[in-house]
């Protein structure tokens, strides 16, 4: 099969849109697939469900060793926020690597430029008081550390976490996740963990309708922290992901985030925002808390922090928690400074470009694109999102169970036509979109075409 969308001018990338050419992978990806099967871990996945092997990429695009063309709306798993190789951060990053590379923890100016700038994105009340703290270089480190520091500053054990939620793959940030799948064989998590009711008000975990609901989850919160019999003696943290990402996708609702800061600051718990994923832009502000009218005790950050894959990670916290003495918590690749020029480069790139705006902008065009799914397909059951973070939940309209072979199909499908998208929920039922914060108008027009095509497609194919 050859797929391509005709267009009346060349993508920003260059490419003039996707192109596959035959069945996938091609004949050089294959070749290199199966060296890697023959050598990596058994735990490699992205392979396992979108067969390619990458040779280049260039803003919304990338190119196998075939020479198909894919429009990449995983974006590094939501990574890239500029795009493959966005000419400035790469010049920033190919600058500071001629200069001064690991940093340790030693004062750089490329650092502080970076903390000026980081803290500066920050809602003003918070920026005084905080306090930024460079982890090793990954989403899981910085929830590792938050959980470190809150149990260091409050002296105290048992963590407040909610079901569905996902904080990476470490020990300790494994534990506070709410995928069983893949907590199950591993022996000896952290102790002291208790999960809560999320507001999924799509599938209510107390079975509740939004319309009757007094946000009974925050309720439910409340009085277990509160009630003399309610088991759980004062948290050292409640952490939380304003949008689950991995879970499937689920916006917080708005007056359950609000409820739940309410209740930490009265107790005096710290309360964690995972912003992993729903940070540096993703969602339409800076940080996806700004929308909920909160200022967190914590702030994770990571993945799209350099804006184009350099790794780093960072904590940003009220400087009450700085509890911690001289080298309580360090990382020997904490001090990443190519990451750093990336990422001053990116901030810069976000606000001269207005680069937030086009996230509304086509955060909007594109969940009309989404919502029209449910006049294509009766196993369209919700179209959700905040910003360019969306997801199509797919169940069986007759039985309502997550309709997991139709996902990986339409998965399938729209990777054969060059649209490169990923599956997350329960039991991998939510076709998930990051695309870059700067994709185009004309980027999402091409995708929500080609996901129409691969659902249908996907529907015939499995009858």
């Amino acid at each position: 099969m050859t797929a391509t969308i005709d267009h009346a001018a060349p993508t920003s990338s260059g490419y003039p849109g996707p192109y596959v050419s035959g069945t996938l992978p091609g004949p050089r990806s294959a070749e290199l697939l199966d060296r890697q099967a023959a050598r990596e871990s058994n735990s490699r996945s992205y392979p396992r469900k979108l067969p390619i092997a990458i040779r280049r990429g260039k803003g919304s695009y990338v190119e196998d060793l075939d020479g198909n063309v894919f429009l990449d709306f995983l974006s590094g798993a939501g990574v890239l926020s500029l795009g493959h190789n966005h000419p400035e951060p790469l010049a920033a990053a190919h600058r500071q690597l001629d200069e001064f590379v690991h940093g340790l923890d030693f004062p750089t100016p490329i650092k502080d430029e970076f903390t000026e700038l980081t803290i500066g994105m920050l809602p003003a009340p918070m920026r005084e008081r905080t306090r930024i703290h460079f982890c090793g270089p990954t989403g899981a480190n910085a929830v590792d550390a938050a959980l470190k520091l809150c149990k260091t500053a409050t002296g105290r054990e048992e963590i407040i976490t909610f079901q569905g939620g996902f904080h990476g793959a470490t020990m300790a940030a494994m534990s506070v996740t709410g995928l069983v799948e893949q907590k199950e064989p591993v022996r000896g998590r952290m102790p002291g963990v208790h999960f809560f009711p999320y507001s999924n008000c799509h599938s209510c975990p107390l079975g509740l309708k939004r319309e009757n609901c007094e946000v009974n989850c925050a309720t439910f919160l409340e009085r277990a922290l509160t009630d003399v019999n309610g088991g759980i003696t004062l948290p050292a943290a409640v952490i939380m992901e304003l949008v689950q990402g991995e879970g499937g996708v689920i916006p917080a609702d708005v007056e359950f985030v609000r409820r739940v800061r309410e209740v930490t600051k009265r107790l005096g718990i710290p309360m964690i925002v995972d912003e992993v994923q729903s940070g540096c832009g993703r969602t339409g502000t800076w940080f996806a808390f700004e929308q909920y009218g909160i200022e967190p005790d914590v702030v994770c950050a990571s993945k799209a922090l350099s804006g184009m894959g350099l790794p780093a990670a960072v904590i940003l916290y009220d400087e009450k928690l700085d509890a911690w003495a001289p080298g309580a918590h360090t990382g020997t690749f904490r001090g990443n400074q190519p990451a750093f020029a990336a990422a001053v480069a990116t901030m810069k790139v976000v606000e001269r470009d207005r680069v937030l705006e086009n996230v509304r902008a086509r955060a909007e065009q594109l969940m009309v694109h989404l919502q029209g799914l449910r006049g294509v397909s009766p196993y369209v059951a919700d179209v959700r999102g905040l910003g360019l973070m969306t997801g199509v939940e797919l169940n069986d309209p007759v039985t309502g169970q997550p309709a997991t072979r139709l996902a990986k199909r339409v998965q399938w499908e729209a990777v054969s036509r060059g649209l490169i998208l990923e599956l997350g929920g329960r039991d991998d039922c939510v076709v998930r979109m990051l695309p870059p914060l700067n994709c185009s108008e004309q980027e999402i027009d091409i995708a929500g075409r080609i996901l129409r095509e691969a659902l249908t497609a996907a529907e015939e194919a499995l009858r």
